[in-house]
C-alpha cells in the first residue's frame, strides 16, 4: 500500500488538479493507496476543495503549526508500506512516482527528489544552494537538493522520525544519522502555476540556522546529553580549579591581596558555570530516560472519504 502525504497553506487553486494527477498515475498501477492532505491552518478555501475530493483524508489544524509538524501528523496516520511526500503547489510532478518506486526497491530506505533544473526565483535557489552547501558539509550526507518536499520513504524510516521546528529541512541528514540507506534520483520540476510560495526566503533561511545547529548536536548527543555538557563543564571546572588553587597559592604563601583581582571572579564563575554544565546534562538524560513525546500541534478535523 501507497500513502500519499502532501502539507498544504493556502493552496485552494491547486489542490483539486494535484489529487487527479495523483490518482491517474496511482490508479493505473493497481496497487492499493491513500492520499492525506494535511492542512495547516489554510485561511482561504482549500479545506472546502479537498473536501470535494474522493478518495481522500484530510487532517485540518485547527492553526498553523508549520510544515514540520504537518509531516510528522502525516507519517503517524499513515498506512502504508511506502509513504510519499510533496509539496502542494503542483510544482512537483506525480508522473516520477514509478522512478521513486523502482528506485526504493533497489534496497534504499529513503529515496529523495533532486530538483536538478530547478524553475524558482533566483533568491530562492540561492537560499536552496547555500543551506544544501552547508548542511552536506558539517553532516556528511550527500544530497544535492536536501529540502526538496518530493521524497519516498520506507513506512518504518518515516515513522522513526520526530520533527520539530523546521527539521523537515533536514531528513535526509536525520534518517542518515539513524542508519538508514539514502538514494536521490533527478526530477521533474515546474512552475508555480498559483499563489506564492510560503519557504525558502532569507529570513526562513536565518530562522533555520538554529535548527542546523540543533541537526548537528542531534546526530552526536542526542542519547547522551552528559557527553556534550560534560566535556564543557569539565574544561570550565578544571580551568576555574586551577585559577582559584593559583590565588591561593600566593594568598598563602606570598601573602599576596586576591580579593580585589577581576581573575578571582573569573574562576569562581568558571566553577559555577561548571556545574551549572553538569547539573544540565545530568537533567538531559533525566528527561530522555523519561521517553516522553508530546504532539506539538492540534488537530480541528479529520474526514476519511472512499
Amino acid at each position: 500500500m501507497i500513502s500519499v502525504i502532501i502539507p498544504v497553506f493556502n493552496e485552494e487553486d491547486s489542490v483539486v488538479s494535484l489529487h487527479s494527477e495523483i490518482v491517474s498515475v496511482l490508479g493505473g498501477r493497481g496497487d492499493p493507496f491513500e492520499i492525506i492532505f494535511i492542512d495547516d491552518g489554510s485561511t482561504d478555501g482549500t479545506v472546502s476543495e479537498i473536501k470535494k475530493l474522493k478518495p481522500v483524508r484530510l487532517i485540518a489544524f485547527a492553526r498553523n503549526f508549520g510544515k514540520s509538524q504537518a509531516l510528522q501528523a502525516g507519517f503517524l496516520m499513515a498506512r502504508g508500506d511506502y509513504i510519499f511526500t510533496l509539496d502542494g503547489d503542483l510544482q512537483d510532478d506525480p508522473a516520477e512516482i514509478p522512478n521513486f518506486l523502482e528506485k526504493i526497491k533497489q534496497g534504499n530506505d529513503l529515496v529523495v527528489g533532486w530538483k536538478q533544473r530547478r524553475l524558482d526565483s533566483f533568491a530562492k535557489r540561492v537560499v536552496s544552494k547555500v543551506a544544501n552547501f552547508f548542511t552536506c558539509l558539517f553532516t556528511g550526507t550527500n544530497i544535492h537538493d536536501m529540502n526538496c518536499g518530493f521524497k519516498l520513504y520506507r513506512s518504518e524510516v518515516a515513522k522513526s522520525l520526530n520533527l520539530y521546528g523546521d527539521m523537515h529541512r533536514y531528513i535526509p541528514a536525520l534518517v542518515a544519522s539513524l542508519g538508514f540507506h539514502i538514494a536521490e534520483i533527478p526530477v521533474n520540476h515546474r512552475e508555480r502555476k498559483f499563489g506564492v510560495s510560503k519557504y525558502g526566503n532569507f529570513r526562513r533561511l536565518f530562522k533555520s540556522v538554529f535548527d542546523f545547529v540543533t541537526l548537528l548536536l542531534i546526530r552526536r548527543f542526542v542519547d547522551r546529553p552528559m557527553h556534550f555538557f560534560g566535556i564543557m563543564g569539565t574544561f570550565s571546572l578544571f580551568v576555574g580549579f586551577i585559577i582559584l588553587v593559583y590565588l591561593s597559592w600566593i594568598k598563602i604563601f606570598n601573602g599576596a591581596l586576591i580579593g580585589n583581582r577581576p581573575v578571582l571572579l573569573l574562576g569562581v564563575l568558571l566553577v559555577v558555570v561548571g556545574a551549572q554544565l553538569f547539573s544540565s546534562g545530568f537533567l538531559g538524560e533525566l528527561i530522555i530516560r523519561q521517553n516522553s513525546k508530546r504532539s506539538l500541534y492540534t488537530i480541528r478535523e479529520e474526514i476519511e472519504q472512499s
